[in-house]
């Protein structure tokens, strides 16, 4: 790899996908051994160049020598193509640059809710994103519509439940949404849609869980045990998951409890319909 001398990018400490991808430019030698900072540890003088709001929703990344800063898609672009000047120019044509920007963004403002962690009070600095009402609501309809389509093609592969439809999955997970919401309902805004989000995440996680064995049952035969077991598997993970992420919001436990009761509570209509 050609390495991009001269060049620091701030990512955010307290988010665990930032740390990993720029540990990773560091480590393939893009970025020189000195050439990532915590955005938290940004000094008074480096605020003259970089602007910190943008630099929340957009990763920054300075030119030490020239002072001139880039940000969001720009810097990983400028960072990759300098390894791989196709990869830039390619990043750059007016198509494919506005679906990365898009996609870049959905992921940058989501990211508290998709892998979210424990702030560090001790930075004056914090690199939260500015809540976006649009890319929040986006990712909680893309991770509904992944987890519809898992559980439908799941649930298919039981006998001793009724026939799986699409209708009935949408209303399940809707329905999680609105029973969860409703004992959150006197919270702020915010800090709904921000639960929400976890929420969502949380079932992602369980279908990103469930994916796996769904692929091998296209080729093999395997017993409903085994799925059964597997799906255990999912919903443990999934719990503990969820209470972890009730901490880091500081919400009442409760919730975990509430969100063990409405999947009981669904499974035992299922079964029963």
């Amino acid at each position: 790899m050609k390495t991009l001398n001269n060049n620091i990018i701030y990512y955010d400490e307290d988010c665990p996908l930032c740390q990993a991808y720029t540990s990773t430019f560091v480590k393939t030698k893009m970025l020189d051994f000195d050439g990532r900072k915590p955005f938290g540890k940004i000094t008074r003088e480096e605020q003259h160049f970089i602007d910190i709001e943008r630099a929340s929703n957009e990763i920054a990344l300075m030119d030490t020598e020239s002072k001139t800063v880039t940000y969001g898609l720009d810097s990983l672009l400028k960072i990759i193509g300098f390894s791989f000047p196709w990869v830039e120019k390619m990043g750059k044509t007016k198509p494919m640059g506005y679906i990365l920007k898009k996609i870049y963004a959905f992921i940058s403002y989501n990211r508290k809710v998709i892998v979210p962690s424990k702030l560090n009070n001790e930075n004056k600095l914090q690199c939260i994103p500015k809540f976006n009402m649009s890319y929040r609501m986006l990712y909680i309809l893309f991770a509904a519509v992944i987890t519809v389509l898992v559980l439908f093609d799941y649930s298919s592969s039981f006998s001793f439940i009724s026939e799986s439809s699409i209708v009935r999955e949408s209303t399940l997970v809707i329905g999680q949404i609105l029973f969860q919401g409703i004992l959150i309902v006197n919270l702020k805004k915010k800090e709904i849609i921000d639960y929400l989000g976890n929420l969502m995440t949380v079932s992602l996680m369980g279908s990103i869980i469930l994916s796996p064995i769904l692929l091998i049952g296209n080729f093999l035969l395997i017993p409903e045990t085994m799925l059964l077991i597997w799906f255990g598997i999912a919903a443990t993970i999934m719990f503990i998951e969820h209470g972890r992420r009730i901490k880091l919001l500081k919400l009442p436990n409760i919730l975990t409890y509430t969100w063990v009761l409405y999947r009981i509570i669904i499974l035992l209509l299922i079964m029963g319909l």
